[in-house]
């Protein structure tokens, strides 16, 4: 007969609280793990969506000014954060709850995001020493531009007060320089632009839209070799009275309107011959000062003129004057040569003094035929443009550039619907995503387009 033996089965209380507390600690360590990789999935979803929009960039900003910039009307030219939203919610986004928290304009704080990139393109294009001789020749200009307008007023008070000692030689060039600038200093092959834009609807003088938050700036953005550098890039870009860009632009005078902010062509030319022959004023005279043999031309010529009046002691008045309409004639030519696309030395010796004393009163005249001839060691009309820009702020520049940059999408590119402070440049995103059981994960992300 065979006994049937039983074994009976227990576990302590000690064990079975280990046992839970193992089971529960691997329960843990589950919904920590997915947890967080539900934190890092999110985490990718808004970084892969907000990488793509940003991919979007404005092609035609790009391909001609070099300039990165998302635009956030989507080709509608309407500006509206939701379509960001929306976008963001199209590239993987969806099912989080996003708001935009910063956000910067291509037009933000006096076009700085446009000036920083435009810095960062300029600085892998262009030498240090190019930089460092403009800024050599711009210090001397504002000095001699005041010294011209007040030698101007001076010349105008003794034509006032004595003008008649050379009337009769003088007379049409008289005549012609109190016409106007323009009919005196053009050449005569020169067509002017009728062109004209519509000042108040220009980016400068419009209500923009406008970001928010506060994010890092370029150090150094206004210094004198940033400065030169964001002028040069002014240059490469833009049209002027001697070089145009394209048929297409509603100004051809383009560098000429960002230095005086003009609505016409011709008036922002006018104002730029005016500042130019200011310059070119006082540092002739003063070549004209020191130079014996054109002191003793004068002084014949005075003399002469003395005599025919019977009154000697006009001699000393009648050289002043003939020096100074000498001085300003020899600017009158420089202009001329300027804008017919030749250089003009900065300081005048014997060897590129172009206007002879003989040839003083035929300008104006029927039988003026001085252009101004080419100086190789000399500047060209574009450089003195450059000197000019360098004495205005920075701001100014900056969003009468950005004035041309719209413009000129919108004409000559065909980006009808292009606006440039509905371009982001930066920005900042508070995310909200639900991760397990009703828990939520917030986080913040931010992109932007950088310039170093």
């Amino acid at each position: 007969m065979q006994c049937e033996r039983t074994v009976s089965g227990e576990i302590t209380a000690f064990l079975s609280l280990i046992f839970v507390l193992l089971i529960s600690f691997i329960f843990a360590l589950l919904e920590s793990a997915t947890i967080q990789t539900t934190k890092n999935q999110k985490r990718l979803d808004v970084d892969r969506a907000i990488f793509s929009i940003f991919g979007e960039y404005q092609k035609e900003l790009w391909k001609e000014y070099e300039v990165f910039a998302l635009d956030a009307s989507y080709q509608s030219g309407q500006y509206d954060e939701n379509r960001i939203l929306d976008r963001l919610a199209y590239y993987g986004s969806a099912g989080i709850e996003q708001e935009i928290s910063e956000i910067q304009m291509l037009t933000d704080n006096q076009g700085q995001a446009f000036r920083e990139q435009v810095l960062a393109f300029m600085e892998q294009q262009t030498g240090i020493q190019s930089i460092q001789n403009m800024i050599g020749l711009s210090a001397q200009w504002e000095e001699r531009e005041i010294e011209g307008s007040q030698l101007t007023e001076q010349m105008e008070n003794e034509l006032l007060q004595n003008g008649s000692v050379i009337e009769e030689e003088a007379s049409e060039l008289l005549q012609t320089k109190a016409s106007g600038l323009l009919a005196l200093a053009l050449p005569k092959n020169f067509i002017l632009s009728n062109r004209s834009i519509a000042k108040e609807q220009q980016l400068s003088s419009r209500t923009l839209n406008g970001g928010r938050g506060s994010f890092p700036a370029r150090v150094g953005v206004g210094g004198l070799e940033e400065r030169v550098l964001f002028e040069q890039y002014i240059e490469q870009h833009f049209s002027s009275a001697v070089e145009k860009k394209s048929e297409n632009r509603t100004l051809d005078y383009e560098m000429e309107y960002i230095l005086c902010g003009k609505s016409s062509d011709k008036e922002n030319l006018e104002a730029v011959i005016k500042r130019l022959m200011a310059a070119r004023f006082a540092l002739n005279y003063g070549y004209l000062m020191g130079s014996v043999q054109r002191q003793e031309e004068a002084a014949a010529l005075a003399a002469t003129v003395a005599v025919i009046l019977l009154q000697p002691e006009l001699m000393e008045t009648a050289k002043q004057i003939i020096l100074m309409l000498w001085g300003f004639g020899e600017s009158v030519i420089d202009i001329r040569a300027l804008l017919s696309g030749n250089r003009v030395a900065m300081i005048k010796d014997d060897s590129n003094w172009q206007l002879q004393l003989s040839s003083l009163f035929l300008l104006g005249t029927a039988l003026d035929t001085q252009e101004g001839r080419d100086d190789e060691s000399g500047m060209k009309y574009t450089q003195y443009l450059q000197m000019l820009l360098l004495l205005k702020q920075n701001s100014e520049i900056t969003m009468r550039t950005l004035d041309r940059v719209e413009e000129n999408l919108i004409y000559e590119n065909n980006q009808g619907y292009f606006r440039a402070d509905s371009c982001v440049t930066r920005m900042k995103l508070q995310n909200k995503a639900e991760i397990w059981n009703g828990k939520t994960y917030m986080f913040p992300c931010k992109f932007g387009y950088e310039s170093q």
